[in-house]
């Protein structure tokens, strides 16, 4: 199977914006029919004017490029989206330089795989696009990074995709504690891990779930649970405890950069079982010090960078669950 990976520059939302809208809309319309999803658009506009207002103008704006009907407007929002479940790995090393690895894996046919580069609100951002909205992980220009991993819970509460929140986060945080200060804040509709850095190089971990209370730790990685694994089916698929286990033990021997990178190419961080219908989409690196971003593949990478970014297309093919070469 092949995915398509694409680079897009455009720093307020215009034209190219509204052709991926366009392109990707049908699916996710059709992904929140299927899930029952019934839009209330007062409700939601309401929610996003309590906890992050400054979107406001921005969702305004996005919905006018679209005409967007009241599905759209809400999903949108980002509040109270359908439940969606991942994997991923992530982990921050600061020996050498600052960085934050991630290996991304999810189902490859709900997948956006574009990187934009923005400056909705003056701030410029280079983030993985999910939700045509959210972000699965990003760097702003001050040097603040952050990526999700699901937290291995199947309660679905009240409140926001947290792709959107951390949106949210990169248009207006600049470091580790105002983006802690926002996933306190801002409900999540599911429970997931944050994890953040920037450029003192501050790493920290969030658990957020909709039913209890936030809880901060100094870890500077996470896999896919919160504390001891209460999905125990979950936990089993995707291997969360292995994942976590390896990662504690390779950051405590003080491991860099460059072999951070590479353990998360490989078993057990990485997952080649794509064609399957959950593996490892991508590896993304984030370096708040230097202002840039590369994604890898095993075989394959994409380097970009604020002063430097271009746009393109990658056609990355997978075969028998492995990454072969660049198309």
């Amino acid at each position: 199977m092949e995915l398509t990976f694409s680079s897009i520059s455009e720093s307020i939302a215009d034209i190219k914006w509204q052709k991926l809208f366009n392109e990707r809309w049908p699916a996710y319309k059709a992904w929140l029919k299927s899930s029952g999803f019934h839009p209330d658009l007062n409700k939601a506009l309401g929610e996003l004017r309590t906890y992050m207002p400054e979107m406001l103008d921005t969702h305004e704006h996005l919905c006018h490029l679209v005409a967007a009907d009241e599905v759209a407007a809400c999903f949108l929002t980002g509040f109270q989206p359908p439940a969606y479940y991942s994997a991923c790995s992530q982990a921050v090393s600061t020996k050498g330089t600052v960085q934050l690895v991630r290996n991304y894996d999810y189902h490859p046919d709900r997948f956006e795989g574009v990187l934009l580069k923005t400056a909705w609100h003056g701030k410029k951002v280079i983030a993985n696009s999910d939700c045509l909205v959210g972000i699965l992980d990003g760097m702003n220009e001050d040097g603040l990074a952050l990526s999700l991993t699901f937290g291995g819970r199947d309660i679905v509460g009240y409140g926001f995709g947290v792709t959107y929140i951390l949106r949210y986060i990169l248009e207006f945080c600049s470091s580790v504690d105002e983006a802690l200060d926002v996933l306190v804040r801002v409900p999540s509709h599911m429970s997931y891990n944050i994890t953040a850095t920037d450029q003192s190089g501050s790493a920290k971990t969030i658990q957020i779930a909709p039913d209890r209370t936030a809880i901060i730790s100094n870890d500077a990685f996470a896999t896919n649970h919160q504390g001891p694994v209460e999905w125990a089916e979950n936990a089993g698929f995707n291997k969360t405890t292995e994942r976590a286990i390896f990662l504690e033990k390779i950051l405590a021997k003080g491991v860099n950069g460059a072999n951070l990178i590479n353990s998360f190419l490989k078993p057990p961080l990485h997952n080649s079982t794509v064609s399957e219908g959950l593996g490892t989409l991508y590896t993304a690196v984030y370096r708040p010090t230097e202002g840039v971003v590369r994604l890898h593949w095993p075989n394959n990478s994409m380097f970009q960078s604020f002063d430097d970014f271009k746009e393109e297309i990658k056609v990355i093919k997978f075969e028998n669950g492995t990454v072969l070469k660049e198309v």
